[in-house]
């Protein structure tokens, strides 16, 4: 062993026996309240006759309090106050907790640091760089609002590159508010000889002080911020907007309406079509799609339902024109009219934030103009990612974004299809394109496809487009392409898919460029850093939908919305987390899939205990009349209650099943209370009341019913 390893283990053992001889002499009954009154008039006196001895002795104490994190500091803050007074014992205190938060700082850096960051390196080191940057300000911010106990305050940046005397000088500073609140409480407490003295001016300004000096130091951490912030911006004296939102799909559209709503003056800027992606080339087109693929689907098998089966005649253009008359008749509702109507001012443009207060808007004739507002909400979306992949652009390829424009004027389906990427969109279009006529080829890098889905609906849905038609190939990593030809590896061998089109869908990236973020320094990662209540480094500046994260889905950029507007038009009351604890997600192929909360492989890995409660639909009433008798219910609870922790729904409809069991989760109702709730027969619904059924089973209180037995069998003699 080492001399430093021996060290460690030495210093360690040290620490160990000094904290169980606190423990095991019950030298914490020293440090309550009652201990210091019954002592107060003792230690008065040896003050006086023995002040340097005393003074001394009580500075140890409380820098070994400290130092081994033991409890008792807060009753020593308030003896301090007691026994020396206000300014003596905050002069004490101050000195004495900066010193023994100091040793225990070194204390964990000593004996833990080389531990964690051989096992955590990465995390260690992206903390490092955190600390680096913004330490000294965050460690302010924690000493000054408590956000956990200062013991672990002291450890835990043990464990990180801060250096010494920047935690000393951040702690001295940080705690001194708060040392003088507590030494001036105590203070107070000592003068306690009767209840009348409970209400006395002096005690109950000293508990006020405590009451607000949370709010008030959080107010000046909020002040010093802002003032950090915007130090080489010149805020405008006035306003001409109270909100500019930039962005009209499903994140901004809701900011917007819900400003108007609140009668604040409101400018939206979009720079494409209004309504954004999921109106012009997501969520409804490609639902369109599917519907039409499903009738041809339904026509091929009309033989089970008794009637003809028949090869359908797919009219593609008609498909398509189809799809721009859907995307037509929902277009008014996200339309400039409708907008300008309810209070909001449309502009059509491209924006760029100037400065924190400054919006400037370059219209489509390439005229421009800045707007001062208050806060703005940034909702730019996100657009497909296409990966580097050699050849990939002279190929031609598609994506969720350009495939709506460049098929719409084709006479048929594409002949072979590869699409590349097996998650929601890629398995959808899969589905889809194949029951149209097309022979697709599904290329997907990881093991299988739906990875975000429990491993079962990855089998089952592999095997329902496998059943179809759908070549299905996982494992396979596109490589380059080759004009009309896809290589991909599989392992150490390689494969051709030769495509008349080719589809990628590996997944979506944050707009972030050209919006003025880089000039401004807000932070961007993946999508733009932002805190619980969607606000960016600037206070007044937010962030919602795709280009926030940390889910790409219009419901939580509807979701967001709210908190956006809010903080951002009356955060100067109150400000409003987001709240991702119930989210709702569906991939609407044939059947469609649905989860919300855990999986097994998140409740696995998040070390989460669960039982899981299964359905199969294939004896449902309502499933088995319609033909869709395949599929799931999939309820994860805690072991031995009803508390649901997520749910997996496999089958028609599972998006409109799903609904029941979000609100289930989002207030706290359990398999019980839906079990004992009337659903229609037959519905598919059903399946969530059987799902429950089937958990009661299991959950029968066996020792009651073997006496119930007993019971009946008594009755029958």
């Amino acid at each position: 062993m080492s001399q430093k390893k021996v060290g460690k283990v030495g210093f360690l053992a040290f620490l160990v026996a000094a904290i169980a001889a606190f423990f095991i002499f019950d030298l914490g009954a020293y440090l309550t309240l009652e201990s210091l009154k019954a002592r107060q008039a003792d230690l008065a006196t040896l003050l006086d006759n023995r002040p340097l001895a005393i003074i001394g002795g009580f500075f140890l104490l409380y820098v070994a309090t400290t130092a081994l994190s033991l409890p008792g500091a807060a009753i020593l803050t308030l003896a301090a106050g007691a026994v020396f007074g206000l300014w003596l014992g905050t002069l004490i205190v101050s000195f004495a907790s900066a010193i023994g938060a100091g040793l225990a700082f070194l204390s964990s850096r000593f004996v833990l640091r080389d531990w964690v960051k051989a096992r955590f390196g990465k995390r260690i080191s992206a903390i490092d760089r955190g600390i680096e940057k913004d330490g000294a300000f965050y460690l302010l911010s924690l000493r000054l609002i408590p956000a956990f106990p200062f013991f672990l305050i002291n450890l835990a940046m043990g464990l990180t590159k801060m250096r010494l005397a920047t935690f000393y000088i951040v702690s001295q500073i940080g705690m001194l508010p708060g040392t003088i609140v507590f030494v001036n409480a105590g203070t107070q407490l000592a003068r306690i000889d009767s209840t009348r003295d409970i209400l006395s001016p002096e005690l109950i300004g000293s508990f006020v002080l405590l009451g607000i000096f949370p709010l008030v130091a959080k107010w000046l951490i909020g002040l010093v911020k802002r003032r950090r912030v915007y130090k080489n911006y010149r805020r405008p004296r006035r306003f001409d907007r109270n909100l500019v939102v930039i962005g009209a799909g499903a994140g901004g559209l809701v900011t917007a309406y819900i400003a108007a709503v609140v009668r604040a003056k409101v400018t939206l800027i979009e720079a494409g079509s209004m309504g954004g992606d999921c109106l012009n080339t997501g969520c409804v087109p490609s639902k369109a799609l599917i519907r039409s693929a499903r009738l041809a689907h339904d026509i091929r098998h009309a033989s089970a339902f008794g009637l003809a089966s028949a090869t359908p005649d797919v009219d593609f253009k008609a498909v398509m024109a189809r799809i721009r008359s859907v995307i037509a008749t929902i277009a008014p509702a996200d339309s400039v009219e409708r907008y300008t109507e309810l209070g909001v001012d449309v502009r059509l443009g491209h924006a760029r934030i100037v400065d924190p207060w400054t919006v400037e808007i370059t219209d489509r004739e390439g005229g421009s103009q800045r707007l001062t507002t208050r806060a703005i909400v940034i909702a730019a979306g996100a657009e497909p990612l296409v990966p580097d992949i050699p050849g990939l652009s002279e190929a031609g390829i598609l994506t969720s974004d350009t495939m709506w424009d460049a098929l719409e004027t084709r006479d048929r389906v594409p002949p072979r299809l590869v699409i590349v990427g097996g998650g929601p969109i890629g398995t959808e279009m899969a589905q889809a394109f194949a029951r149209l006529g097309s022979a697709v080829t599904l290329i997907e890098a990881g093991p299988r496809i739906l990875p975000n889905e429990d491993e079962e609906v990855s089998t089952f849905m592999t095997n329902v487009l496998r059943g179809e038609g759908v070549a299905v190939r996982t494992g396979h990593e596109a490589v380059r392409c080759e004009a009309k030809s896809l290589i991909a590896g599989h392992g150490d061998t390689q494969s051709v898919f030769a495509f008349d089109d080719m589809i990628v869908a590996v997944g979506r990236k944050a707009r972030l460029t050209g919006y003025g973020l880089e000039e401004l320094g807000i932070e961007t990662g993946k999508t733009v850093v932002v805190d619980e209540t969607l606000q960016t480094i600037y206070p007044n500046i937010f962030a919602v939908g795709d280009v926030a994260g940390p889910y790409q889905f219009t419901h939580v950029a509807s979701h967001q919305a709210w908190y956006a507007a809010v903080n951002a038009l009356f955060g100067r009351f109150r400000t409003f987390r987001a709240d991702y604890s119930v989210i709702p997600w569906t991939t609407f192929t044939d059947p469609e899939v649905a989860h919300v909360g855990h999986t097994v492989a998140t409740a696995t890995a998040a070390g989460i205990a669960y039982e899981v409660v299964r359905y199969d639909l294939s004896h449902l009433d309502r499933a088995v009349a319609e033909g869709a008798n395949r599929g799931f219910v999939k309820v994860l609870v805690r072991p031995g209650k009803d508390t649901i922790l997520g749910v997996t729904i496999v089958a028609a409809q599972a998006g409109e099943l799903l609904a029941e069991f979000v609100l289930a989760m989002k207030h706290g109702i359990g398999l019980g209370k839906i079990l004992g709730t009337i659903h229609a027969y037959p519905t598919m619904a059903e399946a969530n009341k059987y799902a429950a059924g089937e958990w009661k089973k299991t959950n029968q209180p066996e020792r009651l019913l073997r006496w119930v037995e007993r019971y009946h069998r008594w009755r029958r003699r």
